[in-house]
């Protein structure tokens, strides 16, 4: 038996990417569900619901759809029409080839105001004499019937003889249902004497000690007799049907599965000797550095952007780092001791990568850089006397306003004293080149001799 479970609708609805509470349309068709259960709680939304070819034998826990508009459950093994009246949007219902008998069922549709379409071809009832006129007169709001339009004419026909055809569609019901109790009966016990007759079949084959063989050619023989065995079309019997089918279709893909199913890998986190190893089962890219204080270790790891966090497990150790991403190991030696207590793992944002900071269990410690100090102006050797212990010069940094900045006296920057000495010992220095170039000057002058050889200087 298949159940609805959240996993499955969750599969069903990739168009809406996996979220249930805002699905709209949903498909389980061909599933072999056998019970309708949970859409009504996880699905309030639903539009559209598609349950054909499954093995339902009941209508239920689809009342609280209140916006569900087409309801397929066609090829199943429903017997009645029921729990519908909550559907309050229901437009379109097909029960194409179920097993409805319970012709009366139809009028549980009359609270279903915008239902205008219905089939149910293919159903015990639809032999019935009588049978679409009861349905037109039974249901007025509806406009089509097993794909055939319902003329003005046709549904006042219906109604004029709405009294007599109920009457012969009540009389054929009840002996309907009276066959179907007694097909039920006759199943129950076809049921246990086959039962009996396997577990004779299982004592009879222990004690003679059959082999595989004599066992297989048994199977073959009875799968033979099921299939040339004729049995009336019940809801039992496609159910046995079905049941016969699956079990046949299990015995041929199990050599299959056997011959292409490829053991699982052992994954080895650990040597024989105890040593960590370095595993990247996902094959997931990844950067493991230092940052810039050199104090902790960052591994870097790039997955996928949109990945749920819950996926994601992470194991610090003093020698290793350990990453369990959707199922696969992702674990890497360190190359130094860490601290496990001070470890943080983030997600960027933007890339969704996986940020984890591990700070090292050994702090190194470094140097600070020194700040760089401005340099005081060099003093020249004849300022310095006339700087007296009082007097130093400030290695302050001037602030000055931008605005008045081309308003700003740069003489006044210097002391006035020290300005006028250096301006007198310049002016000094400037004299006594002065009086030594002009002693050179007479000194070539006297020893000058003007001889004529010599030609002038050009």
């Amino acid at each position: 038996m298949v159940r609805i479970t959240e996993d499955l609708i969750r599969k069903r609805a990739e168009h809406n990417n996996r979220e249930i509470a805002t699905l709209e349309e949903l498909s389980l068709h061909q599933s072999d569900i056998e019970r309708i259960e949970h859409l009504d709680k996880w699905c309030r939304d639903l539009r559209i619901l598609y349950l054909q070819s499954n093995l339902i034998q009941r209508i239920e826990n689809v009342g609280r759809l209140k916006k569900l508009e087409y309801l397929n459950l066609a090829l199943n093994n429903i017997e009645r029409i029921e729990n519908l009246e909550g559907c309050e949007s229901l437009q379109k219902l097909d029960l194409t080839v179920n097993f409805v008998g319970e012709l009366t069922s139809v009028d549980s549709l009359n609270s279903n105001e915008h239902l205008r379409e219905i089939y149910l071809t293919g159903n015990p009832c639809s032999d019935f004499d009588g049978y679409r006129q009861y349905v037109v007169a039974t249901l007025p709001h509806l406009k089509w019937l097993d794909g055939k339009e319902i003329e003005k004419s046709e549904r006042i026909l219906a109604m004029q003889e709405y009294d007599s055809v109920r009457e012969s569609i009540l009389r054929q019901q009840r002996k309907y249902l009276k066959k179907r109790e007694a097909e039920k009966e006759e199943f129950k016990k076809v049921a246990e004497s086959e039962c009996d007759i396997d577990d004779s079949d299982n004592k009879e084959d222990v004690e003679r000690g059959s082999t595989t063989q004599q066992g297989n050619i048994a199977d073959e023989t009875e799968d033979d007799r099921f299939w040339q065995e004729k049995t009336a079309y019940t809801p039992e019997s496609r159910l046995e049907t079905h049941q016969q089918l699956s079990h046949k279709r299990k015995e041929a893909e199990a050599p299959k599965q056997s011959l292409w199913q490829i053991p699982k890998r052992e994954i080895r986190l650990m040597s024989e000797d105890g040593r960590v190893l370095n595993i990247n089962q996902g094959k997931w890219d990844f950067i493991l550095n230092e940052d810039d204080s050199g104090q902790n270790i960052v591994l870097d790891v790039s997955i996928q952007r949109y990945l749920d966090t819950s996926l994601v497990d992470c194991d610090v150790q003093p020698g290793y780092i350990k990453c369990i991403i959707k199922g696969k190991v992702l674990q890497i030696v360190l190359p130094d001791a860490v601290n496990p207590d001070q470890s943080t793992a983030k997600r960027s944002q933007t890339t969704g990568h996986l940020v984890i900071t591990m700070p090292k269990a050994k702090q190194v410690v470094q140097p600070q850089k020194k700040e760089q100090v401005q340099k005081p102006r060099p003093v020249m050797r004849n300022q310095k006397s006339l700087l007296s212990d009082n007097q130093q010069i400030g290695h302050e940094n001037l602030e000055v306003d931008p605005s008045v900045a081309s308003r700003v006296d740069l003489h006044s920057i210097v002391n006035d004293t020290l300005l006028s000495h250096c301006v007198k010992q310049q002016e000094s220095t400037k004299t006594e080149q002065e009086k030594i170039a002009a002693k050179n000057q007479v000194k070539q002058s006297e020893a000058f001799v003007d001889d004529p050889d010599v030609p002038p200087l050009i």
